[in-house]
């Protein structure tokens, strides 16, 4: 299938340029817009394999891509759909979902509902990770926005109310998002990939989902300024087996977060040329296990991050961009099993955190193809029960401290 899928990305990369134009038709009088996008990547790092792929020799096995539909209704009615696969090392794996599907009704410009499997809005990216065409970089700053988890955050089955509201005495205007929904999480994601190495296997991982988005366009023309807060009610069934008594053999186990909220606080400015980006994100998540409704660990969680990045248009189709990224998590275990998870309060330490320095090239070869050229220079590894990249399953020899990598990446979008 890979090699499929090279090859049709090939084709289209060198057809008539005319082909890679949005495919439009009309059915019922009504405009529908096709869009797709494919992206094929290479990663190679000095020691640690990142991402659950053998880096250290150098691997590919970083694909994806969509199909997208939408279409006007009305003048005020648009739906829209979008399916997408990928393969990222041990996760995706290839098993294509619904990357999103809405029906979107504006009634006024400070108004509107959407409703289905709706993005969700947090912070500048995460509605718009599917959107590598638009961005410098080749990997979104991984402190927040994590290439391991992205099925699980992208999106919510449920609705939005949102609207645009512009302020008196030339202050901006205000764009606001408020969403409830429905969670339901891959078993081909990083959350199911890093469970499996403590011998927990989810057979399903979601719940409730909701919050709200607020965000300023100030006067002063290019300055953007936001917050966005999610919280959510999630629960797990797995299969578990029990290091300290094997021969138990598979023991049903189900999971509960008691809490489990995100805020996130943004800002961006752009002059010119010139994109200056900064984001902050704290997340908690405190969860039980229960077998037999008999509590066996209580997990408590607080993940930090935060990265500033730049981004510099040389010239038409050259632009370069570098970021600074930090990532930082503590844990604490209580229960039978807490003695499996040693609690992280230090993180100074290479296990609970990723410092990730980043610079990054991109050429655009013509309107809808582009190379992305990228290193990273990390130390820590935040080895823990949240994804960050590392994974001990692809490491069995341990962790090094620093981990530098070439990233390299074309898409083609039409």
């Amino acid at each position: 299938m890979y090699r499929r899928i090279v090859k049709l990305a090939l084709i289209c990369l060198f057809a008539d340029p005319n082909f890679l134009n949005a495919q439009d038709f009309k059915i019922l009088d009504r405009m529908v817009q096709v869009h797709g996008f494919a992206s094929q990547g290479f990663i190679y790092t000095n020691d640690n394999n990142w991402l659950t792929m053998n880096t250290s020799q150098g691997s590919g096995a970083f694909t994806d891509f969509g199909l997208n539909m939408s279409a006007p209704v009305t003048d005020k009615f648009r739906v829209g759909a979008q399916v997408y696969d990928r393969n990222l090392g041990q996760l995706g794996q290839y098993h294509p979902s619904l990357d999103w599907a809405v029906a979107d009704y504006r009634f006024k410009g400070w108004f509107g509902i959407r409703g289905g499997k709706v993005k969700t809005t947090l912070g500048l990216y995460n509605d718009v990770q599917d959107q590598d065409f638009l961005r410098t970089f080749a990997l979104l700053p991984q402190s927040l926005y994590p290439a391991d988890i992205r099925d699980a955050t992208i999106a919510h089955l449920g609705g939005d109310l949102y609207g645009n509201l512009s302020l008196r005495h030339h202050l901006g205007d205000l764009s606001y998002t408020a969403y409830a929904g429905h969670r339901s999480d891959s078993l081909y994601s990083g959350i199911a990939y890093i469970a499996s190495q403590y011998n927990f296997y989810y057979l399903r991982y979601g719940g409730l989902q909701y919050g709200g988005d607020l965000r300023w366009n100030a006067p002063l023309k290019g300055l953007l300024i936001g917050a966005s807060r999610m919280n959510e009610d999630l629960t797990a069934a797995a299969n578990f087996i029990n290091p300290l008594n094997p021969g138990a053999g598979i023991i049903p186990d189900n999971e509960r977060s008691k809490t489990d909220w995100t805020n996130q606080f943004y800002g961006e400015y752009t002059v010119g040329k010139l994109r200056l980006d900064s984001e902050y994100r704290r997340f908690v998540h405190d969860q039980t296990d229960e077998v037999a409704e008999t509590v066996i660990l209580g997990t408590d969680t607080d993940v930090r991050g935060w990265y500033v990045s730049g981004v510099y248009r040389v010239m038409k189709r050259l632009a370069v961009g570098s970021y600074y990224s930090r990532y930082s998590i503590t844990r604490s275990s209580a229960g039978p099993l807490a003695l499996l998870f040693p609690d992280q309060t230090d993180t100074s330490l290479p296990a609970n955190h990723v410092y990730d320095k980043v610079i990054s090239a991109r050429v655009d070869l013509n309107r809808f193809w582009n190379v992305k050229v990228e290193g990273h220079f990390m130390n820590g590894y935040g080895d823990s029960t949240y994804p960050d990249g590392f994974y001990p399953q692809v490491n069995p020899q341990g962790f090094k401290p620093n981990t530098n990598a070439l990233v390299i990446k074309t898409s083609f979008h039409f």
